[in-house]
């Protein structure tokens, strides 16, 4: 898992790389000057809406932000203590992120674990934006313009992400999925 620590030090060579101070990204992603001194020291986890925020902010895809690329290989390897890990806003839900940073604003995948009554909520995607949501284990509930669609373990749900949507765990056991992010 990537730790606050982690991620700080990367968002701290982006902010400098484009000249920015504390005040000016603070301005530009509405994240507290505070917090994101915080972050940069790896005092504070980020929310899943800080780092994209941050990533708005710089320009970046979420990954790209928070992704941690070694040296090219034939065949790369990430171990599982390196894989960047956000929380959703209300915590109850693990986002792990799966796919590297070069292929931001392509193609983006992630493992969720939900704990019970957690909701994973999201802004409108770019235009023509589709999310692949395949239930690994338990039940999941997919919010999308007032329609709401149940997807059991083993279902794969695919939807336009163009408007504002969420995933909830709207049950009382754990859920996990994969999640892919097709622009």
């Amino acid at each position: 898992m990537s730790s606050a620590r982690d991620i700080g030090p990367h968002i701290q060579r982006l902010r400098k790389e484009r000249r920015m101070t504390l005040d000016d990204l603070a301005r530009a992603s509405g994240v507290s000057r505070s917090m994101l001194s915080q972050v940069e020291r790896g005092q504070a986890n980020p929310t899943l809406a800080t780092v994209w925020a941050l990533a708005d902010a710089f320009g970046v895809g979420v990954s790209e932000l928070i992704d941690q690329v070694g040296p090219e290989r034939a065949i790369q390897v990430s171990p599982a203590a390196q894989i960047p890990e956000m929380r959703s806003d209300d915590g109850g839900c693990v986002i792990r992120v799966l796919s590297p940073g070069d292929s931001v604003g392509r193609l983006e995948w992630y493992e969720l674990a939900f704990q019970p009554g957690s909701v994973l909520a999201s802004e409108a995607h770019a235009r023509g934006s589709r999310e692949h949501l395949t239930v690994l284990d338990g039940t999941l509930t997919v919010h999308l313009e007032g329609h709401h669609q149940q997807v059991g373990a083993g279902a794969t749900a695919r939807y336009p992400v163009d408007s504002a949507h969420a995933i909830e765990n709207a049950t009382d056991r754990p859920a996990r999925a994969l999640l892919i992010v097709a622009f």
